[in-house]
């Protein structure tokens, strides 16, 4: 049977072989181009007022982002060793690509709304908002059924909020005031970018074989959480998802500097944010286990949701049930909106019994990677999120309700992956009797 670590390191040889094009240059420049492309397409042609919004301000982010990538790829060019085209000129890039594409759009919607335009945020931003007031005059993030079913029929929808409890903190500083630095997507981007940075110099501060290679892998998954449209457009005009994606990342980087205790902190809260994080929660337990840490894991993995999850549960545990269990099974007032055409969703909508059918093949897939996990669980932080994004794609696809923003999830755990490739810091493995036979594997010491 062939060990985790040699299948993630054949992922992510093929990965490199795409990415060492004129030392990742191309492909700077291929995604710049098609993200312009995208929110070119978006300005013109999307329903949504927002996204509209977006796509105006980001287009020529992305241009501007792309015609200095394009110039870093003559510049290597002419000469290899010119800074220009360095790593360090390839963050700068980035940097200024996310400020001009998500930061800036953040920024100028949250201005436009606090002005008066209520079409300057997508839906969740109000819930979030609004359940951060009403943790603020009631003790719980949550309205229960009758006080949801009072609501005008137009209206109930804004009166669920699926979310775990943690999401409401996002919505205080508008409880507090209608400033639009208080507008939730301003504090979701504050914390994405300050976790983000942290999984950085997590990653950045463990050894690592060649420095320039892990922060070549490094960029690329920093781009896939922050420029990549599907990010930066739901950052921009929604967002809750952002800061639940970056701490799962920070996560897995604390995993890869062998802080077990630490990375089920960080995903821990992420967990106390929203749902999605749950799974990823899992694995990384089945990774700590393979090192003796699986408790100390689990403590902040999953003692920090049920802790978030208590204070609610005290105060109305119907309201709990209605919001985070009913509503996003299907059982509330009204039906939830996220309707991407999927094969989850094409099944449940074009067959006869299509729900069922959907809903089995959705527990399938966990089950067969519940027996994975059990029979071979990952050894390494590189194998977790690929099976975390795998697994995360698989259920995103099959689930009957989805969205396609969702997608962020797997398409940066996929390739924030080989930059966790490397020998985990205090991993080294002294050899033990019986080593030349392949018999025995010293295990790792861990740390917090």
């Amino acid at each position: 049977m062939t060990a985790d670590p040699d299948r993630t390191g054949r992922t992510c040889r093929r990965w490199q072989a795409v990415e060492s094009a004129a030392d990742g240059l191309a492909l700077d420049l291929g995604l710049y181009a098609v993200a312009a492309v995208f929110a070119g397409i978006t300005a013109a042609t999307s329903t949504l007022v927002p996204h509209r919004a977006w796509g105006a301000l980001a287009t020529a982010g992305y241009l501007l982002a792309a015609l200095a990538a394009a110039g870093q790829f003559l510049a290597r060019r002419r000469r290899t060793d010119t800074p220009l085209a360095g790593l360090g000129a390839r963050w700068a890039v980035a940097g200024f690509a996310w400020a001009t594409t998500a930061l800036l759009p953040v920024a100028a919607q949250s201005v436009q709304r606090a002005a008066g335009r209520t079409d300057r945020a997508q839906e969740e931003v109000v819930v979030v908002e609004h359940a951060g007031a009403r943790l603020v005059e009631h003790g719980t993030p949550y309205l229960g059924h009758d006080a949801i079913a009072a609501l005008p029929p137009a209206e109930q929808l804004l009166g669920y909020t699926p979310y775990q409890p943690g999401m409401a903190l996002f919505g205080l500083p508008r409880a507090a005031t209608d400033a639009w630095w208080a507008d939730a997507r301003v504090w979701f981007a504050l914390v994405t970018a300050g976790v983000l940075a942290l999984a950085v110099a997590t990653l950045g501060s463990a050894p690592s074989p060649t420095g320039t290679r892990r922060g070549a892998a490094l960029l690329r998954g920093v781009q896939a959480a922050t420029v990549l449209p599907v990010c930066a457009l739901t950052l921009a005009t929604g967002g809750d998802d952002l800061p639940v994606l970056a701490l799962c990342l920070l996560a897995l980087a604390l995993a890869a500097a062998d802080r077990p205790g630490r990375a089920g902190l960080a995903v821990g809260a992420a967990g106390a944010l929203k749902l999605f994080a749950w799974p990823v929660a899992v694995v990384l337990i089945c990774w700590a286990a393979t090192r003796r840490a699986g408790v100390r894991t689990a403590l902040g993995a999953l003692g920090l949701p049920v802790l978030a999850l208590v204070p609610a549960l005290l105060v109305d545990r119907d309201a709990l049930v209605e919001n985070v269990l009913r509503f996003p099974l299907g059982h509330g007032l009204v039906t939830s909106p996220a309707q991407s055409p999927f094969p989850g969703h094409l099944i449940a909508t074009a067959l006869p019994a299509g729900r069922i059918v959907a809903a089995a093949l959705l527990v399938a897939a966990g089950v067969a990677i519940a027996v994975r996990l059990l029979r071979r669980p990952p050894r390494t932080a590189a194998a977790t999120a690929l099976i975390c994004g795998y697994g995360l794609l698989a259920a995103i696809l099959l689930m009957p309700s989805t969205r396609f923003g969702y997608l962020l999830y797997p398409i940066a755990l996929l390739v924030w992956a080989p930059a966790l490739a490397f020998p985990e810091a205090g991993a080294g493995r002294a050899p033990a009797a019986g080593a030349a036979s392949g018999n025995s594997v010293t295990r790792p010491a861990t740390r917090a």
